[in-house]
């Protein structure tokens, strides 16, 4: 057992030191440690922040150092930055995505005549030459 939670002379165990909140594991258990966050148990706590709750009220709360908090804020804050700066689709991204396919198709079948084209000079004596006029 570590010097700091054990028991000192005369003293019991509801008074020894412990690291973390009492529902959290009890004498010895560390902080931040045993149960794991879900993506929507991030989010509540995220959002009980942005509601002016303190910091570190809720650290002690949820046993979730206060370092962690502050990272899952500051993604939240980030991803609906992203959100927002994404525009709408509208009708000229369909006409763009149209052409886009059209361009390939009419790539893909240049490259197949061309190939078709060299297999059909492949067997001439003099394939490749070209007129110089």
């Amino acid at each position: 057992m570590d010097d700091k939670n054990e028991l000192k002379p005369g003293a019991t165990e509801a008074s020894a030191p412990t690291t973390c909140a009492p529902h959290a594991g009890g004498v010895g258990a560390e902080a931040g440690r045993g149960k794991r966050f879900s993506a929507k148990r991030k989010l509540v706590a995220v959002q009980r922040l942005m509601r002016g709750e303190s910091l570190e009220t809720l650290s002690r709360e949820l046993n979730v150092p206060a370092h962690r908090l502050s990272e899952w804020r500051d993604r939240v804050l980030f991803a609906a930055e992203t959100a927002l700066k994404e525009r709408e689709r509208d009708a000229r991204d369909d006409e763009i995505a149209r052409l886009k396919t059209k361009v390939g198709d009419i790539t893909m079948a240049n490259e197949l005549l061309s190939a078709k084209l060299e297999k059909l000079e492949a067997g001439r004596p003099l394939a490749g030459r070209r007129s110089r006029r």
